[in-house]
């Protein structure tokens, strides 16, 4: 028995098998306005089975047909774009799980609706970052993770596109932000955790924290007093622009610095040796709110033995404007460390205080610069600090001393006999000369002599407090603070009593 086969049909626009005079079975159909051309498979006259749908310009579809239209899984390539969608179809539309290659050269594997993005899925875009999440409307919409080309991570909630709600985001350098969003940027409450130190916790607006440290706030006046040879304590607060403390910043890197008056200034005359002194100071003298510029001077740190020792020793600044002053530790007793932060203002003790505590062979009475500090809670406080002794052959008081000496030339000698002005002119150049040579002299066998130089000049000196966080927080550092620390002489201890000696003025 001969097998049976469907009738052919050849026409204009058709080519294949038929059935009751209907396209069925397998056959190409060009559709009178020449834009479409199908072959697959037809049932009753309709598009039926697997197919492919060729568009004039190159687009195309090739997948499963039923009664006619497009539903199913297969495979859509658009010409004009380049995008290519292979999944699930739905009445001629995107609508399922797919996975669309756009020609911009981003990725899209997840659900669609009716040809949108619509719940979960995962896009990488053409720049490489990566999003994991839900979507709506082809937009990033609800819970999702993003993970950025320069490597910050977020995951958390979004709003069309941009980071709203609460997020937690991982920075490349380290930094970590928790809490709010609006906007792509941080609003309203959340912690930053700065990869410098730094943690912030409070309220943010438009990606800044609100009430944040605006300034560096030096506790106590404008001037401090302290006798000579004792310890003081520096307190710090930080402030924001009403003026209010800041009890959410915390790990923000103080330093603290000192400094002493530039006598030279560009009015100043030059002779000479004074002009020989000048080339030899190195230093770039910083400017002051005071109305003048400062040279560093070098600034220890006081450390005691014990918390029992340390307390009856500090000398602090309190809110009611006083300073209250230590009295002076008995030679011989032990130093350690302080206890503040590890990190140095220097690296160590200078040298020549190294080489001035060998020579002299008091090294109990010498002490390291002052530690950096780290703020909490909005403050900051610098224990048992002393102004170090000058250095050898110190350039701003011999170029002092070189002006004192001009000044006693041009003056004349006065009603007084010649004998006193020439002993004073040689008693000043005799200070000078000392002075410019106190390295030698630590040599010699004189204890006195080396006791005087471990002693700080009274007068007015400066302390600056700064910010040396690293990086910034914020990508800005806080404007350094000063205030003028005024050393007065001891005391005369048989003329005073302990509790006088306890208390000084802070203006």
């Amino acid at each position: 028995m001969a097998a049976s086969h469907k009738p052919q049909r050849n026409s204009r626009y058709y080519t294949g098998e038929v059935k009751n005079l209907l396209r069925d079975g397998y056959g190409l159909y060009v559709y009178p306005n020449s834009f479409f051309r199908y072959e697959g498979q037809w049932k009753s006259g309709k598009k039926h089975g697997h197919g492919k749908l060729v568009m004039k310009g190159g687009s195309f579809y090739e997948g499963e047909f039923v009664n006619g239209e497009i539903e199913g899984n297969g495979l859509r390539y658009w010409a004009h774009s380049g995008n290519t969608y292979s999944g699930q179809f739905s009445c001629g539309e995107l609508h399922g799980y797919g996975v669309m290659q756009y020609g911009s050269g981003e990725r899209f594997e997840g659900e669609f609706s009716y040809g949108l993005r619509e719940g979960h899925g995962f896009l990488v875009d053409k720049e490489g970052q990566t999003y994991e999440g839900s979507f709506h409307k082809n937009k990033k919409h609800g819970e999702g993770q993003m993970k950025y080309r320069n490597g910050d991570q977020y995951e958390g909630g979004w709003i069309l596109d941009q980071r709203q709600g609460h997020g937690l985001m991982h920075f490349e350098d380290g930094s970590i932000y928790e809490g709010q969003w609006r906007n792509n940027l941080f609003n309203g409450q959340g912690t930053m955790i700065h990869s410098s130190g730094v943690v912030f916790e409070g309220l943010w607006t438009n990606g800044q924290p609100a009430g944040g440290a605006s300034k560096i706030v030096i506790e106590g006046g404008d001037v401090l007093e302290v006798f000579q040879g004792s310890p003081f304590t520096l307190e710090v607060q930080l402030q924001n622009e009403s003026g209010e403390e800041t009890p959410g910043e915390n790990g923000r890197v103080l330093q603290i610095w000192a400094g002493i008056r530039n006598v030279v200034t560009p009015d100043t005359p030059t002779p000479a040796a004074l002009l020989k002194l000048i080339e030899d100071m190195e230093e770039k003298p910083v400017p002051t709110p005071f109305g003048f510029e400062c040279i560093s001077y070098p600034l220890m740190e006081r450390a005691f033995e014990s918390d029992d020792s340390r307390g009856s020793a500090l000398l602090a600044v309190a809110k009611s404007g006083f300073v209250r002053a230590d009295s002076p530790i008995p030679e011989g007793e032990s130093e350690s460390g302080s206890g503040s932060d590890t990190m140095g203002l220097g690296g160590g003790t200078p040298s020549y205080l190294d080489e001035q505590r060998r020579l002299s062979g008091l090294e109990e009475d010498w002490f390291p610069p002052p530690a950096n500090q780290r703020v909490e809670a909005g403050r900051a406080k610098f224990l048992n600090l002393m102004l170090a002794p000058p250095p050898p052959n110190y350039q701003l008081f011999l170029m002092m001393d070189e002006l004192e000496k001009q000044k006693a030339a041009k003056k004349p000698a006065g009603k007084g006999p010649s004998e006193k002005a020439e002993k004073l002119t040689s008693s000043q150049e005799k200070n000078a000369d000392s002075r410019s040579g106190v390295a030698s002299r630590l040599g010699g066998n004189s204890k006195k002599d080396t006791l005087d130089n471990r002693s700080v000049r009274p007068g007015d000196y400066v302390l600056m407090v700064k910010e040396v966080t690293s990086p910034p927080f914020m990508g800005q550092s806080l404007s350094p603070a000063f205030v003028l620390l005024r050393v007065l002489p001891p005391k005369n201890k048989s003329k005073t009593t302990r509790r006088d000696s306890l208390k000084v003025k802070t203006k």
